[in-house]
């Protein structure tokens, strides 16, 4: 019976996640993502908090999406921020080698199900060296690699990582804090580690660079711009 619905399949870590009360006010790009595609399009957001493209696969994420994908859907692959963690041998992968063939299979996963496979660079974390100038990051070599993966294979790519350190840019050290978990000690006493967080967002963020993504849909065009309400541009 054919599906009345075109699914968004999510594969990414805690920058993408589906949030509980247990770490609010943190959100993730996948939970809110919805507010820029049509009727018709749902999310199915398997992001974790600290999963790399290794571990995700190691855990059987990536098995369970391999079981529900099927064809004219959409299986969005967005790593990064812990494929870099040379310190944790469970998550490290390296940039050029293990992260690029890691990537391959789950372009292959969407494939073989004649689903469309499209690549993420990943988010940048609020790195600022003083009030206005943002430092280089740690996400180069994995952005450059994404980049590579997606030429070899022919796959679509949005470069969430290019357009959200231009936000960072323009909004400057304070004007980003909103977006992200930045906040007192003491504010968020329930939230984890109790300190400012430089990496997980807040609604407003997930809101922002959700709406970055579906820019870089649309400049894709065709079944990729079809994902989005027609007022996004």
């Amino acid at each position: 019976m054919e599906r009345s619905t075109t699914r968004i399949f999510w594969a990414a870590d805690s920058t993408v996640q589906t949030n509980d009360i247990t770490t609010y006010p943190q959100t993730g790009i996948g939970q809110v993502f919805s507010l820029y595609t049509k009727e018709g399009v749902t999310v199915s957001n398997h992001a974790k908090n600290g999963r790399s493209t290794k571990s995700f696969m190691d855990e059987g994420r990536l098995d369970i999406i391999d079981k529900q994908i099927g064809e004219g859907d959409f299986l969005f692959i967005q790593f990064g921020h812990n494929d870099e963690k040379s310190e944790d041998p469970a998550r490290y992968t390296e940039p050029f080698s293990a992260f690029m063939e890691n990537l391959e299979i789950y372009i292959n996963v969407a494939r073989k199900h004649h689903a469309n496979p499209v690549l993420i660079t990943p988010l940048e974390r609020r790195c600022f060296v003083d009030a206005k100038h943002l430092g280089m990051g740690a996400h180069s070599d994995y952005v450059a690699a994404m980049k590579q993966t997606a030429e070899k294979n022919q796959v679509p790519l949005v470069d969430l990582y290019s357009m959200s350190r231009c936000e960072l840019k323009k909004a400057g050290e304070p004007g980003s804090r909103k977006w992200y978990m930045y906040f007192d000690a003491n504010q968020y006493k329930n939230y984890p580690d109790g300190k400012t967080d430089n990496t997980h967002l807040r609604y407003e963020g997930a809101v922002l660079y959700a709406g970055l993504i579906a820019k870089g849909l649309r400049e894709l065009g065709g079944i990729y711009s079809d994902l989005l309400l027609e007022s996004i541009e």
